[in-house]
């Protein structure tokens, strides 16, 4: 359990040293951000207030995200579309 832990921060954190920002609605879009949604989107367990609170801030990022090939199996994924749902984030038309 702690190894997958390890393998998606460290994905998380390569991402962080290959990206470059983009602003999107005043919306600084950093995948990172959503760190505290990591058990959620891999284990389905119930975001955290910070977890809702970072997905809906990120919400313009998100057609980004999915185009990014990186990020589009956690961002597609059935999880996060519960996720999304838990938290009242509709899914963006890309």
């Amino acid at each position: 359990m702690k190894t997958s832990y390890i393998a998606v921060f460290v994905f998380f954190a390569s991402l962080l040293l290959c990206y470059e920002a983009e602003v999107s609605m005043a919306a600084t879009c950093n995948p990172t951000e959503l760190n505290p949604c990591l058990d959620a989107i891999t284990s389905g367990a119930t975001p955290s207030k910070l977890c809702c609170s970072k997905i809906k801030e990120q919400t313009p990022c998100l057609c980004q995200y999915f185009r990014n090939p990186s990020l589009k199996p956690y961002v597609n994924s059935p999880n996060a579309k519960k996720l999304l749902s838990t938290c009242s984030v509709s899914l963006p038309k890309c």
